[in-house]
């Protein structure tokens, strides 16, 4: 499946708020991602990305719609040459290459282009697909946030892994 990295424009706003809307999207995300996700949350999020509040923010677009997301965050003070990264797909996608591919592109971009020396992410223990797409992209597990996210009365593991700016294959 072809997919393309780019910036994200009002034009993307439907299909973003169609494809968001899924009940196994949200599993493993934060509760700050809506859900439903709706058009009005489309276009928050699409003004949020274009304001320069994220140091890399790209959609991933299948066939002229969004079907996903890959967004990275600098650290503030003694963390300025970290970054964090995040990432969602529709399941209709999974399984296909695309997000370990986005991911490390996006990783290259930000390597390539700012200052990072680091990309962190955290990952719900359960949410091997995930941590899969992060160790093919060279990410190394450094730890377990134990009990750190307590979601819907439930508490959940995170690992955290890390990936350095020479450590790129």
């Amino acid at each position: 499946m072809q997919f393309e990295l780019c910036g994200w424009t009002e034009g993307l706003a439907p299909s973003l708020a169609k494809n968001a809307n899924d009940a196994r999207i949200v599993r493993y995300l934060n509760e700050g991602f809506p859900n439903p996700y709706t058009p009005e949350d489309a276009r928050r999020f699409i003004a949020a990305a274009n304001s320069g509040k994220f140091l890399w923010n790209k959609a991933i677009v299948v066939d002229g719609g969004a079907v996903g997301c890959v967004s990275l965050s600098r650290g503030h003070g003694v963390l300025r040459t970290s970054a964090e990264i995040g990432y969602w797909l529709h399941p209709a996608c999974w399984g296909r290459g695309i997000m370990t591919a986005a991911v490390g592109s996006a990783c290259a971009d930000v390597f390539g282009q700012t200052d990072i020396v680091r990309i962190q992410a955290q990952v719900f223990s359960e949410n091997l697909a995930s941590a899969r797409v992060l160790q093919k992209c060279g990410f190394v597990q450094e730890g377990v946030l134990r009990r750190s996210v307590c979601k819907e009365g439930r508490y959940y593991d995170l690992l955290l892994y890390g990936l350095l700016k020479e450590e790129v294959r």
